[in-house]
């Protein structure tokens, strides 16, 4: 794609923790179904190229337009967020800056905690998606390969992700520091997307609580998980209200686009701790008219772990240094594939004079050596496309204006 030929560009737009709270980011969340239909309708606007990811800290759409109202409009009609919201709350990246920013996010340097590396499989999931509805051009599917070569090599190479301090990580983290006698206590996880399977993980390697339980909507991947995991029990969605009545502490990791815990889930006077690790919000926020019910969102758990994040603090320069790397090999890629047709057409343009002065010399020239002079022209010519393609990387040339007045020149379509 030659961006600058059918006026677009490429950005990124969306709204993530950084201005926006849990319920502003709610509303702007995209369930897999609404980011399905999203996709699908910037293909019939005729976008070439987009891709979207929403997790419980960030929606965003990355892609080509004219002008980025036309992604701000497909993120509007498709969440249940406004444009006067997005304004308020949103971040805009264009060209340069949009390709930093998604290295940046691929690497966990935009995380709400950072060097989080839940987002790389969150990424991969919004690319595989894109791909498998055709929203993923040549242009995005080299920049996301590159993104998640530079993601693996700033773990393998770095210190940013030492330590745990996933959402997931930080539910227990937030038990252990808060609840006394927390192994002792029954623990329900609710939900068994990524985040639920983690903090259950995260329960039974970070404690020695032997009362966890967990239900499923689907109960068979509930099964197959404690298969694996036989320290935990599982019980059917049907008995959700039991098994709340019977917990001391809940972990709701449900991914619904609507609340999945209301007041008619808790009696009144039941005294829970509820850890709330969905995005959007899985418990409806009446919950905490409750006066023995404690509700934490996961904007309170980001909080946590500050030791942890000096450290990861002090990688982030080696992080910029694998990002610039890899932020350069795709800017040559994206300039190799720019200058190519037009160094072809000159260098075509260059060897059809090449071959009309010889034909004529060879005529006009008796004992003309038509060896030698080709072995020198083809010379000259490398060094003539060689000086252009030197010329078109020079940050300060106008690319288009140079291969105009190159095209003018050998009257050529360059």
């Amino acid at each position: 794609m030659n961006t600058d030929e059918i006026g677009t560009k490429l950005y990124n737009i969306g709204v993530s923790y950084k201005k926006a709270d849990v319920e502003t980011r709610s509303a702007f969340s995209l369930s897999k179904q609404k980011q399905i239909a999203l996709l699908k309708d910037a293909k019939s606007k005729g976008i070439d190229g987009v891709m979207v990811v929403s997790t419980c800290n960030r929606t965003e759409i990355t892609g080509f337009a004219k002008h980025p109202f036309e992604l701000i409009s497909l993120l509007c009609e498709h969440s249940n967020g406004t444009v006067e919201e997005f304004v308020k709350f949103s971040n805009i990246f264009k060209s340069t800056e949009a390709i930093l920013h998604l290295f940046k996010i691929g690497t966990g340097l935009e995380s709400q905690i950072l060097g989080d590396y839940e987002i790389v499989s969150q990424l991969k999931q919004a690319y595989q998606l894109a791909q498998k509805y055709g929203t993923i051009n040549t242009y995005l599917e080299r920049l996301m390969n590159s993104v998640l070569q530079a993601s693996k090599e700033v773990k393998n190479q770095t210190e940013l992700s030492s330590g745990t301090t996933s959402v997931a990580y930080a539910a227990t983290q937030y038990i252990i520091d808060n609840v006394e006698n927390y192994n002792s206590k029954r623990v329900l996880v609710y939900g068994l997307g990524e985040i639920g399977k983690n903090a259950c993980k995260n329960l039974l390697e970070y404690t020695e609580n032997n009362n966890i339980h967990l239900i499923n909507r689907t109960h068979a991947k509930a099964i197959e998980f404690a298969e694996v995991h036989q320290n935990i029990a599982i019980n059917t969605y049907e008995n959700l209200e039991v098994e709340i009545e019977d917990a001391d502490i809940l972990i709701v990791s449900t991914g619904s686009d609507m609340p999945t815990i209301t007041t008619k889930n808790i009696k009144p006077d039941k005294a829970i701790l509820i850890l709330d690790l969905s995005m959007p919000e899985n418990v409806h926020k009446d919950v905490k008219s409750y006066e023995n019910v404690t509700l934490v969102n996961v904007d309170q758990l980001s909080k946590i772990t500050d030791k942890t994040l000096a450290k990861r603090t002090a990688e982030i320069p080696k992080a910029m240094l694998i990002i610039k790397k890899h932020k350069q090999d795709f800017n040559e890629w994206v300039m190799h594939r720019k200058f190519t047709p037009a160094v072809n057409a000159l260098k075509e343009s260059l060897l059809a004079i090449q071959h009309d002065e010889l034909d004529l010399h060879k005529k006009r020239l008796e004992g003309f050596n038509e060896e030698h002079a080709e072995i020198i022209t083809s010379r000259m010519i490398q060094k003539i496309t060689t000086q252009f393609v030197k010329h078109l990387k020079d940050e300060n040339t106008s690319v288009n204006q140079s291969i105009d007045v190159v095209s003018k020149i050998f009257n050529s379509s360059i």
